[in-house]
C-alpha cells in the first residue's frame, strides 16, 4: 500500500530549463586513455593531409597527366577535353561529390549500429591501402593514379566521420575546444615527422640513386602505411558506447538518415552553422590542397623549398591549434574563428603579390597560415559539437565532414574553372576569397548560445 503524503508536503515546482547535455565522466585514467587514443587518431591521419593531399599528390598527379596530355596540355577523359593543369583540381571535387552520397550513411550506420571502432578501422584500413597503391601509379597512369586517389579520400572522409563524433562523448562543453585543439595539434606533430623524413628523402634522391618521381612515389605509399599502422594503436584505445534509443527506434540506417533529414528542417541554426562553414571551409581546404600547385606552377618554387615550407607550417601549427585553443577559452570559440578568418583573408592577397621564385616571402606566409590553420579547424569542429542534438553525432558530422579537410569541392571546382578560363594562377587563388568573406558574415550572424539551447545542449561558459 502506498504511503500517504504528508499534510504539509509540497510538490517540486516545475521548470522550463533546457535538457541537460549529455552526461561526460570525470577525467580519470581511464577517460584520460582513451582521449589519448582518440589524438593519437589525429597523428595516424593527418599524414595523408600533409604529404599526400598537400605536398606531393598535387603536383605529382598534375605532372603525370602532362606527361600523358598531347602538345596542348589536354587530356581526354569522357569525351571531355581538360587542361592538364586543372586535373588534380577536378579530380579532388569528384571525390567530394561522391562522399555526399557515403558521408550522411556512414554516420547514419555509426550511429545506429554503435559499431564505431570496428567502422574506424575498417574505413582507414581501406584508405591506407589505397594510398600505399599510389606508388604503382607512375609512367602515365593518370587514370589509375585519380582512382586510387578518390578511393583513399572516401575513406578518409568516412573514418573522419566516424573518429570526430566521438568528442561529445571524451569532453564536456566547456573542455570540447580544449580537447579538440590538443588532437589537431598531436596531428600536426606526427605530420610534421614523417614529412621531414619524406623531405631528407626527396633531398637525397639522387645520392640514393632515385629519380624525384620514385621518390615522390615512395612518400605516398609510407604515408599510406604510417596511417594504417597508428590506427591500429588508435582502435585499441577507443571504445564503443551504448546505441541510443531515438536511433533504435528509427528502423533501418536509410530510414534514420531520411528521418534526420526532416529533422533538421527543426534545427535551423544549426544549418545556418553549417552553411557558414561551408564557405569559409572551402575556401580553407583549397589553399592547403592547392598550395602545392600554385606554388610550382606559379611561383616556379622547386619541391623541397615546397616541401620545407609545408614542414615549417605543421611545426608553427602545433602552436598555432594549442594557442587559439586558449584564447577560445578567455574570448570565446566564435570570436577566435572570425579573427583567424581575416586573417585567411589577408594571405590570399598576399599569395597574389608573391613573386616568383621568392623562397623567404613564400615562408613568411607559409608561417602565417601555420598560426591560423589548425586553430580555424580545432575549434569549428567543437563548436558544432555543441550544436548536434544527442544520439546524432556521426550523423551531423557526416555533413559536416563534407566539406572538411581537403574533401572540399566548390573551391577546387572555382580554382580549376579560373585557372582554365583565364590560364592564371594569381587570379584563381584570388578568387578564393569569396569564399572567406561570405563565411564570415555568415558566422558573425549566427546567435551561438541560441542554436546550442536550440539543439538541446548546454551551453559552455564562452562561445
Amino acid at each position: 500500500m502506498l504511503d500517504r503524503p504528508r499534510p504539509d508536503w509540497k510538490s517540486a515546482a516545475v521548470t522550463s530549463a533546457p535538457p541537460a547535455a549529455p552526461s561526460v565522466p570525470p577525467v580519470d585514467d581511464a577517460l584520460k586513455r582513451e582521449r589519448f587514443g582518440w589524438y593519437s587518431y589525429d597523428w595516424a591521419m593527418s599524414v595523408f593531409n600533409t604529404s599526400v593531399t598537400t605536398v606531393f599528390l598535387g603536383p605529382y598527379l598534375t605532372a603525370i597527366a602532362r606527361d600523358a596530355a598531347g602538345p596542348d596540355e589536354r587530356l581526354s577523359f569522357l569525351g571531355l577535353s581538360i587542361a592538364a593543369g586543372s586535373w588534380f583540381s577536378y579530380v579532388l571535387s569528384a571525390s567530394v561529390v561522391l562522399q555526399v552520397l557515403v558521408l550522411p550513411l556512414t554516420g547514419a550506420v555509426a550511429d545506429r549500429t554503435g559499431r564505431k571502432r570496428e567502422m574506424l578501422l575498417g574505413f582507414a584500413l581501406l584508405g591506407a591501402l589505397a594510398t600505399t597503391a599510389l606508388f604503382f601509379a607512375g609512367d602515365g597512369r593518370w587514370l589509375m593514379a585519380a582512382l586510387l586517389f578518390v578511393l583513399a579520400n572516401i575513406s578518409f572522409g568516412a573514418a573522419t566521420v566516424v573518429y570526430y563524433s566521438w568528442l561529445p562523448d571524451l569532453a564536456g562543453p566547456d573542455d570540447r575546444d580544449k580537447v579538440s585543439s590538443r588532437g589537431w595539434a598531436f596531428g600536426y606533430v606526427g605530420g610534421a615527422l614523417l614529412l621531414a623524413v619524406h623531405l631528407g628523402l626527396v633531398v637525397a634522391a639522387e645520392d640514393l640513386g632515385l629519380t624525384t618521381g620514385e621518390a615522390v612515389r615512395i612518400c605516398l605509399a609510407t604515408a599510406g602505411l604510417w596511417w594504417g599502422a597508428f590506427t591500429l594503436f588508435s582502435y585499441s584505445r577507443l571504445r564503443n558506447r551504448p546505441v541510443a534509443a531515438s536511433a533504435l527506434r528509427s528502423g533501418s540506417s536509410f530510414r534514420q538518415l531520411a528521418t534526420t533529414f526532416r529533422e533538421m528542417r527543426a534545427f535551423p541554426l544549426t544549418l545556418w552553422f553549417l552553411g557558414a562553414y561551408l564557405l569559409f571551409n572551402d575556401g580553407v581546404q583549397t589553399v592547403i590542397s592547392l598550395s602545392a600547385t600554385y606554388a610550382t606552377e606559379e611561383l616556379d618554387l622547386a619541391q623541397d623549398v615546397l616541401t620545407g615550407a609545408i614542414l615549417m607550417v605543421q611545426v608553427v601549427a602545433i602552436f598555432g591549434a594549442l594557442g587559439l585553443g586558449r584564447m577560445a577559452g578567455r574570448y570565446g570559440a566564435k570570436r577566435v574563428v572570425l579573427g583567424a578568418l581575416v586573417a585567411w583573408i589577408g594571405v590570399l592577397f598576399a599569395a597574389f603579390f608573391l613573386q616568383t621564385g621568392a623562397v623567404a616571402q613564400f615562408y613568411a606566409l607559409a608561417a602565417v597560415i601555420g598560426l591560423v590553420q589548425g586553430g580555424t579547424q580545432a575549434l569549428s569542429r567543437s563548436l558544432f559539437s555543441q550544436l548536434i542534438p544527442a544520439g546524432k553525432e556521426a550523423e551531423y558530422y557526416g555533413f559536416y565532414e563534407i566539406s572538411d579537410r581537403g574533401t572540399s569541392w566548390l573551391g577546387p571546382l572555382a580554382f580549376g574553372l579560373t585557372y582554365q578560363l583565364t590560364g592564371s594562377y594569381r587570379l584563381a587563388i584570388i578568387s578564393l576569397v569569396i569564399f572567406f568573406v561570405g563565411g564570415f558574415i555568415a558566422l558573425a550572424a549566427l546567435p551561438m548560445r541560441r542554436a546550442v539551447l536550440a539543439a538541446g545542449n548546454t551551453p559552455p561558459e564562452r562561445l
